[in-house]
């Protein structure tokens, strides 16, 4: 079966590409959780037709990132710590069973994509390269669920976009904390080595309540995360002590 091409809109511009730039504009933060503007504003800054930019448009309303409001008005959606929690408890119950699925088909080849990964995640890291970083950490945490299957792995690959936004807005991708991020891949990685999907389980569901721990931190201590904390212990019983930052 031929591939579909890029649906074009009557004004020569391809919907997919303009889809695709306002959603890393959007997961960035380029442009702001909470901002207000019309289609028409959105259409000049980005140089693009209304036409496409609407059908652009559709599509992140349905992925959650923006919200319709009256008078073709948009609002890009707001953190939230009600959005953040449940983010985790997908990414988590989720990953948890695609991870021990695939450690038993790991080969070599994986593995040393897996290594080659983490260097160049410590290279972009230590020249503050926030948006390089993001290519080779997304391939490492892609190559640990592939077997799941590719509806899987696309699923998983939006909630990774999703919670970019809040890693990025709340500090859990800074260097201050990168070293313990660089342990908690490497034990990953040596969980899997080891043949032992239960262990690597643990210790990826251990680094994402780490990581949301932080963003919690900072976006709503106070937050009651006990939905969260039912997730992880029915998925990874034990992970959820690292809820506690110390």
């Amino acid at each position: 079966m031929t591939k579909a091409a890029p649906t074009k809109s009557r004004d020569g511009q391809h919907m997919t590409v303009v889809h695709d730039r306002l959603r890393t504009a959007i997961l960035r933060g380029e442009i702001p959780a909470g901002t207000v503007t019309s289609q028409a504003a959105l259409a000049t800054e980005l140089d693009v037709g209304r036409t496409p930019l609407r059908e652009a448009l559709r599509m992140l309303q349905r992925e959650g990132l923006v919200v319709s409001e009256p008078n073709r008005r948009v609002r890009i959606a707001e953190l939230s710590s009600d959005d953040a929690e449940e983010l985790y408890i997908m990414r988590i119950s989720l990953e948890a069973v695609a991870i021990r699925i695939t450690v038993p088909t790991l080969t070599s080849d994986d593995f040393a994509n897996l290594e080659g990964y983490q260097a160049q995640m410590d290279h972009y890291m230590r020249v503050d390269d926030l948006r390089g970083m993001r290519a080779p950490h997304h391939a490492f945490h892609q190559v640990l669920v592939a077997a799941a299957g590719p509806r899987v792995s696309d699923m998983i690959a939006q909630l990774f976009d999703h919670a970019e936004r809040y890693r990025l807005q709340f500090g859990a991708t800074a260097r201050r904390v990168w070293e313990q991020r660089r342990v908690e891949h490497r034990a990953i990685v040596d969980a899997a080595a080891a043949g032992d999907p239960d262990l690597t389980a643990l210790r990826l569901a251990e680094h994402y309540v780490r990581t949301a721990a932080l963003v919690f931190e900072s976006l709503d201590p106070e937050h009651d995360l006990g939905r969260l904390r039912t997730t992880i212990r029915a998925v990874a019983p034990g992970a959820e002590k690292k809820l506690t930052l110390s």
